[in-house]
């Protein structure tokens, strides 16, 4: 024996779309610090698209949480393929909003026949402590998914 505990039970969000549109376009959308505030409604502070790059995002706090979720470029592959860590939460706010969330962002991009195919994975959603995180956030990331379309019309 070990002693270790086995690993809690995770979900992860998925949500993929086709744009009409290149690859680099979507890319510049993804990681341009003032477009990345627009689609998803949080501009990020100290954002650049580089690996080991710390930033920062600032939402509404709740309870003991200030609201800020503190995230790490994990990987970048230009055009391809965009990862950061997405933590924020506070332990005190269990299974309500604010609940600390220790999770992963990537973003792939696959040129397909009539554009580029975006995936969105968010994954490490703690089951039951972030159920509620990945309701909202299920939700909300289809919506922002279409924001990235939508935007990335507007740059090519």
């Amino acid at each position: 024996m070990t002693g270790a505990a086995p690993p809690l039970p995770t979900q992860e969000i998925v949500v993929e779309e086709i744009f009409p549109h290149a690859p680099e376009t979507i890319w510049k959308t993804l990681t341009t610090g003032e477009l990345v505030g627009r689609w998803l409604g949080m501009k990020p502070s100290g954002f650049e698209a580089v690996k080991g790059t710390r930033f920062t995002f600032q939402t509404t706090p709740a309870h003991a949480w200030d609201g800020i979720i503190h995230c790490e470029v994990l990987e970048v592959r230009r055009n391809e393929r965009l990862s950061y860590s997405w933590q924020g939460g506070h332990e005190s706010n269990a299974q309500q909003y604010g609940s600390l969330l220790n999770t992963i962002v990537t973003w792939t991009l696959t040129q397909v026949e009539d554009g580029t195919r975006l995936r969105l994975v968010h994954s490490g959603f703690v089951t039951p402590r972030n159920d509620s995180a990945f309701r909202t956030m299920s939700g909300g990331w289809k919506k922002v998914i279409g924001r990235v379309g939508a935007m990335s019309g507007e740059h090519q």
